[in-house]
C-alpha cells in the first residue's frame, strides 16, 4: 500500500513539474512575441524582446533546469512561430544555455535566487555565451564574419534590459511565501 501512495505522490509531483515547466515556456514565449521591437540598426532586422527578462526571472526563481528549458523552447518557438525559422535551432542551444547559466550561478552556494548580486553576476557571466551564440547563428546564415558585429548592440540592449526589468522583478517574487 505504501509503495502505491509513493506513486501517486510521485507522479503528481512529475504532472505538477511538467505543468510549472510548460507554464514557464509559455511566460518566455509570450514576452518574446508579444513585447518586442524590431531594430533597423542590424543587417538583419535586430530584435530586442522582453524574452530575455522573463528568461532571467525564470533561471534565478525556478533554477538551471526550468531556465534552460523555458529558454530553449520560449524563444526556439518564438522563432519558428514569426518568421525566424533557420534561427530556431541556434537559438534553441544558445538561449537553453544561456537560461543555464543564470539559473546554475543564481542558485549556487545555497543563494536560491535571493543575492541580487550573485543575480547580477549570473545574467553577465551569461551575457558572452547569448552573443557568441548568434554571432556563430550569423557567421552560419550570412557566410560572413563582419555582418554579425552589427547585431551586438541590439543583443546588448536586449540583455541590460532584461537584466533591468529582471533584477526587481525577482526581489519582489522572492518576497512571497509562494517562492521562499
Amino acid at each position: 500500500m505504501q509503495t502505491t501512495t509513493r506513486s501517486v505522490s510521485t507522479s503528481s509531483d512529475k504532472t505538477k513539474d511538467l505543468i510549472i515547466t510548460s507554464l514557464l515556456i509559455s511566460l518566455v514565449f509570450i514576452a518574446t512575441f508579444f513585447i518586442n521591437i524590431r531594430l533597423p540598426i542590424a543587417a538583419n532586422g535586430g530584435l530586442v524582446h522582453l524574452g530575455s527578462a522573463m528568461l532571467f526571472i525564470v533561471a534565478i526563481i525556478f533554477g538551471p533546469k526550468k531556465g534552460a528549458i523555458a529558454g530553449a523552447f520560449g524563444m526556439a518557438l518564438f522563432d519558428i512561430l514569426s518568421g525566424w525559422t533557420l534561427w530556431a535551432p541556434f537559438t534553441f542551444i544558445t538561449r537553453g544555455i544561456q537560461g543555464y547559466i543564470v539559473g546554475k550561478i543564481a542558485t549556487s552556494k545555497g543563494k536560491n535566487g535571493e543575492s541580487s548580486i550573485y543575480n547580477i553576476i549570473a545574467i553577465f557571466v551569461s551575457i558572452p555565451f547569448m552573443l557568441g551564440g548568434y554571432y556563430i547563428c550569423e557567421r552560419v546564415l550570412y557566410g560572413n564574419w563582419i555582418i554579425p558585429l552589427a547585431s551586438i548592440p541590439g543583443n546588448l540592449v536586449q540583455n541590460t534590459v532584461g537584466l533591468i526589468i529582471a533584477i526587481p522583478v525577482c526581489i519582489a517574487l522572492k518576497k512571497l511565501s509562494i517562492f521562499k
